[in-house]
């Protein structure tokens, strides 16, 4: 699997029919969901698959750009920053890869969405407390080509990021 350890910009892409995950594509990332570390010999015992049948599917996965980064995932607040929010921002048009890439220099922003409508970007930050969230904040209307933000603190999160519904779905096609 591909290591993304630096920020790399992902455009929103329309796949093939031929490069869709299939339902036993889809038995094979659930597996490899519910157990990240599993071997390729577990992953094929857990998902009813041979070793190679495995070994070929997911490198045809990560060969398609289909999978993305196992990393594991870490808790913000384990490191220090609890504090989550995310900055609407309405960025110049003709300096929005110059404010991509500033966005991305900057620790605390954690993703970054370019969105239709008022809005062009919104971005995911966490900060250690609400002083330093006014830092964060500050940092990213003083990127040249950001004409306004907006910033609005995460009070709970009701439903974590996932995947496995839809893998379910997949898998029972």
């Amino acid at each position: 699997m591909p290591n993304h350890s630096s920020p790399q910009p992902r455009k929103v892409r329309t796949v093939p029919n031929s490069e869709r995950i299939d339902p036993t594509d889809a038995r094979l990332l659930l597996a490899l969901t519910a157990h990240p570390r599993a071997t390729t010999v577990a992953l094929a015992e857990a998902s009813g698959l041979s070793r190679n049948t495995v070994q070929a599917r997911l490198a045809a996965l990560d060969r398609t750009g289909a999978v993305d980064s196992f990393e594991r995932r870490v808790d913000p607040a384990a490191l220090g920053y609890p504090l989550t929010a995310f900055v609407t921002t309405q960025v110049a048009q003709r300096r929005l890869d110059e404010v991509g890439h500033e966005l991305a220099a900057i620790p605390e922003v954690l993703q970054v969405h370019g969105l239709t409508g008022d809005t062009d970007l919104l971005v995911h930050v966490v900060a250690t407390d609400a002083e330093d969230l006014y830092r964060v904040a500050s940092r990213i209307l003083d990127i040249p080509g950001v004409e306004r933000t907006s910033t609005a603190l995460v009070m709970r999160q009701l439903v974590d990021y996932r995947i496995a519904p839809l893998l379910r779905r997949s898998a029972a096609r």
